[in-house]
């Protein structure tokens, strides 16, 4: 410290500011905040913020083994629904229906957790392909994925990060790396009717 300093209290180190959902610098306007982080392993369950809401994390009891996807109001960052979908033992028509009918400018954050892959089909991988990911026709048994897309996006999203099972690379033993990312999703403006 200079001596000059001494009372002068803009000379200590500042400390680092956090926004929103922990992101190093705030976002734009009209730009929802968003981190997620994929499962690691079969351990530690995935978490999905936005806006500095945690949508989905172990803490609030709502992950579990399989894809788990937040559906949110692209226009008012409200949560719509979050569910978790077992894609090892679990019926990918449960899937589906989620996936399915959703509206136009909806936003899906997706983050795998153990296997996020088994039970796809055609179907699911063709709608995840339609929500803007590139990654999903090569999703495969225990990799992570952590993927932010929209209903009616006309080309890919620029939020998405996978990282295949294999055992040469695999950070636990048995499965890969966990996944983070954040960013900023532009708000979308109301749809007229």
């Amino acid at each position: 410290l200079h001596p000059e300093c001494l009372h002068d209290s803009l000379c200590s180190e500042p400390r680092p500011r956090k926004y929103k959902c922990g992101l190093p610098q705030p976002c734009p306007e009209q730009h929802f905040a968003f981190r997620m982080v994929s499962g690691a392993a079969n351990v530690i369950g995935p978490k999905i913020c936005l806006e500095d809401r945690m949508l989905m994390s172990s803490v609030k009891n709502n992950v579990g083994r399989g894809l788990n996807i937040a559906l949110v109001n692209g226009v008012n960052g409200e949560l719509i629904d979050a569910k978790f979908f077992d894609m090892w033992a679990g019926d990918v028509n449960d899937l589906l229906k989620f996936i399915r009918p959703l509206h136009e400018g909806t936003l899906v954050f997706v983050a795998s957790y153990d296997d996020p892959a088994t039970k796809m089909n055609e179907e699911t991988r063709k709608i995840f392909s339609e929500l803007g990911s590139t990654n999903i026709k090569e999703l495969a048994f225990r990799d992570s994925w952590v993927f932010v897309g929209a209903k009616g996006v006309q080309d890919k999203s620029p939020f998405e990060q996978h990282v295949k099972n294999s055992k040469s690379s695999n950070k636990y033993e048995g499965w890969p790396e966990a996944l983070e990312m954040e960013g900023c999703i532009p708000q979308r403006t109301a749809i007229v009717q």
